[in-house]
């Protein structure tokens, strides 16, 4: 090797050094947690690349990225089935094996691909996974560093995401028990959370530090992997070319793709946090200071009015800390959109080569394509992990394939709607029958009483202040490409139009027009629930319009270079530069909800650590040692009783914290999962009367009744019972077997 080649690598070494001295220097001991948990992604991604290079072949990296996420659901989903219908038990040995047996059919593969003359590692362009590697691992370590200032699994719905963590690292079968509702199972979307313990116990972590990781994983790949999918539709659009600044053009768009879904904010930072308080400033009025959460309660809060919605983002979530059923799942719906445009790039590539097949070839080939097939599977999962996403992107992929079938059968409209509702069955078919040991078991009629007309609509300019940016974007991008290509065509039929417009821009106006219908329909209509009386709109606004978010977030930026790079209207480059100079305004989003909900990052001596339930010292000191002893010296799930509260509240602090199950948690979450509010107000009465009645007989029948094991007498109990709380019946119950020396906490086993 030549001293120059050999010079050049050295430098490219440097950033990776820098970077995980970086880590050390600001992770401090918590680094060697996420070093495991990156390496862990890192060799489950290469493990997985005969697969992932084989549904990406037409990618420059094959997928490089999109190979962690594969590696993954396919283990884990795996893992989870077998679980599910008892085959085998949920333990870390289990996950180990499963995995292993993944890995080692992989290598198979990867023998019969090596024999074939098919190489799955994208050695020529091993530069771009490199750069890939450096942005992942920076925006983990980012993200991952601000969790350290702000760790605590309390507040908001951590107390959930947090306890079906703890509870199902208790099990062993799955569903686990319902910790806030100790005779029945977790009847929710809990797959985001279990793909999180079983990340837990591949890498033998714990689960104190592993609730921050699995979301800042999360969101690093939410910057990885829209960087992977615009970077190479980017470069399939511009093609070869032997300009320096163009080769650049990929790298630059992909990592605008990634800020736009992961770290930038939307228009009303804007509008209200810097223009508004900058002319109030001009006319000496006083300006309060923004607060970042407003960006997603904005229709129905200001004006106020009884329509109260919800419209969360990815950057608002990483901020806030949930790790919730839409935000884990955000790495499943890259990856779809990853495959859907690798299985465009697939028809595209057959259409061009005119190959005749019979038509049982035609429908095999149809039929049983790995992207399709792999699609199919992923929208199974989405059952799972988050069933609004799998309506969604049902449709998505179903358009996907309706497009590229009107194109392959030349415009024959009746023949491409056909082959479109076969797929479409096929797909619906498969994405039903792997999730059927979930869906089997899974009650949804308590959470979805149908579909109804909107009876309330949002004021036209806060659409426009919270969609208007992207939305225009690609309206203009359309347009403009509508016009290009209309423009002197002989033929104008849909085919002829579909044909002649490159790949990288019908994908892109796909996600476009579909973000947009997303953002419509709550206008339309929305799917009824338990927050009807005042929050009718809310759950159907904010699932669909945070998909829409992600899908405008990479629309977005390559409508603004294919404006700026390949169009030729000097009109619309104007629009796309203003365009893009909102864009890089709205990040500063980002910086104000950092500095707002962390504090001062850029001091890392205030840096707290990634232990997620080290806010009990403060928060709870009165009930800490008690949970610390249950979490300690309890195995299995036996029953806690512990006194209930509200939703969002600081009660069930033992249930979330221990994972432990109790007679009845969190009221209206509940209720959301069971719908019999008769059985839960019985039960509220019936905890009440172990804390406070004087008859033991009754009481005895009731611990009986629920199966508990345990008593648990806190600061909560004493709050909420007061003088009626019976300490000399409960203890006389059975043996105390924690008395906290300072507080007058204790725990009793029951004989």
């Amino acid at each position: 090797m030549k001293p120059e080649t050999i010079t050049k690598q050295i430098f490219k070494i440097i950033p990776a050094l820098l970077l995980v001295a970086l880590s050390a220097f600001l992770l401090q001991g918590d680094v060697w947690t996420f070093w495991t948990w990156y390496l862990l992604a890192l060799v489950m991604g290469v493990a997985a690349m005969p697969l992932t290079g084989r549904l990406f072949r037409r990618f420059q990296d094959r997928g490089w990225m999109f190979s962690k996420v594969t590696a993954i659901a396919v283990s884990g989903f795996l893992t989870w089935f077998l679980v599910a219908v008892k085959i085998i038990k949920f333990t870390t040995g289990t996950c180990i094996v499963v995995t292993l047996v993944c890995a080692a059919a992989s290598l198979i593969l990867y023998c019969r691909e090596q024999k074939a003359g098919f190489e799955c590692i994208p050695f020529v362009h091993l530069d771009l996974v490199y750069a890939e590697e450096l942005l992942f691992f920076a925006a983990f370590l980012l993200w991952t560093y601000f969790a350290g200032f702000h760790p605590a699994a309390y507040g908001t719905e951590k107390f959930m995401d947090y306890g079906f963590m703890e509870a199902m690292m208790r099990s062993k079968t799955l569903p686990a028990t319902d910790l806030w509702y100790s005779q029945g199972k977790i009847n929710y979307y809990y797959g985001g959370q279990y793909f999180a313990v079983f990340l837990t116990k591949l890498s033998g972590a714990k689960v104190e530090l592993t609730y921050n990781l699995m979301r800042t994983f999360v969101a690093g790949l939410a910057f990885a992997m829209p960087f992977s999918l615009v970077h190479q539709m980017v470069t399939d659009r511009l093609g070869k070319t032997g300009s320096r600044w163009k080769k650049a053009l990929p790298s630059v768009t992909g990592i605008l793709a990634g800020i736009s879904v992961s770290i930038a904010g939307n228009m009303h930072y804007v509008v209200y946090g810097q223009i508004i308080p900058f002319i109030r400033k001009l006319k000496g009025e006083e300006v309060s200071s923004y607060w970042f959460p407003d960006a997603t309660r904005y229709i129905g809060f200001n004006p106020d009015v009884e329509d109260k919605t919800i419209h969360e983002f990815p950057c608002y979530s990483f901020v806030l800390g949930d790790l919730h059923a839409h935000v884990v799942d955000i790495m499943s719906v890259l990856l779809l959109l990853g495959l859907l445009y690798a299985w465009m790039k697939k028809v595209r590539t057959a259409e061009l080569s005119g190959e005749s097949m019979s038509r049982k070839q035609f429908w095999k080939k149809q039929l049983l394509m790995p992207q399709l097939l792999a699609a199919g599977a992923l929208l199974g999962m989405f059952h799972w992990t988050n069933y609004w996403d799998f309506v969604i992107y049902f449709v998505v992929t179903c358009g996907a394939a309706l497009f590229m079938n009107i194109i392959g059968q030349k415009g024959k409209i009746r023949w491409a709607l056909g082959v479109t509702a076969a797929q479409a069955a096929e797909i619906l078919i498969l994405a039903t029958v792997i999730i059927l040991p979930f869906t089997l078991q899974f009650d949804t009629s308590n959470m979805v009483q149908g579909i109804a007309p909107a009876q309330h609509h949002s004021l036209p300019h806060q659409l426009l202040v919270l969609w208007g940016l992207p939305g225009i974007l690609t309206i203009l991008f359309v347009v403009s490409l509508l016009v290009e290509k209309l423009r002197g065509a002989e033929q104008k039929s849909l085919y002829h139009l579909l044909a002649s417009i490159r790949l990288p821009d019908l994908f892109a106006v796909l996600m476009g027009l579909c973000a947009i219908g997303l953002v419509l329909i709550p206008e339309l209509v929305y799917v009824r629930d338990i927050y009807e009386n005042g929050n009718a709109r809310a759950n159907t606004m904010f699932k669909l319009t945070y998909q829409a978010y992600i899908m405008f977030g990479m629309t977005m930026i390559y409508a603004i270079f294919r404006l700026l790079v390949i169009g030729k209207n000097k009109i619309l480059k104007v629009l796309a530069f203003i365009g893009l100079f909102f864009f890089v305004w709205t990040c500063g989003y980002f910086g104000n909800s950092v500095h707002s909900w962390f504090g001062e990052v850029w001091k890392p001596s205030q840096y707290k650590g990634l232990n997620a339930t080290a806010f009990l010292e403060t928060d709870f000191p009165e009930d800490v040692n008690g949970i610390r002893w249950l979490k300690e010296n309890i195995s299995d799930a036996p029953v806690v009783l512990e006194a209930n509260g509200d939703s969002y509240s600081e009660y069930e602090r033992v249930s979330a914290m221990t994972g432990l199950p109790t007679i009845m948690g969190w009221y209206v979450h509940e209720w959301l999962w069971r719908g019999d509010l008769a059985d839960l107000n019985a039960k509220i009465e019936e905890i009440k009367e172990i804390y406070t009645s004087t008859d033991e007989t009754r009481v005895k029948e009731l611990l009986e009744n629920y199966n508990v094991s345990y008593i648990f007498v806190g600061s909560c109990e004493r709050n909420k019972y007061g003088a009626d709380l019976n300490n000399d019946l409960l203890k006389s119950l059975g043996e105390v077997v924690f008395q906290d020396s300072e507080y007058p906490t204790y725990i009793v086993k029951i004989n």
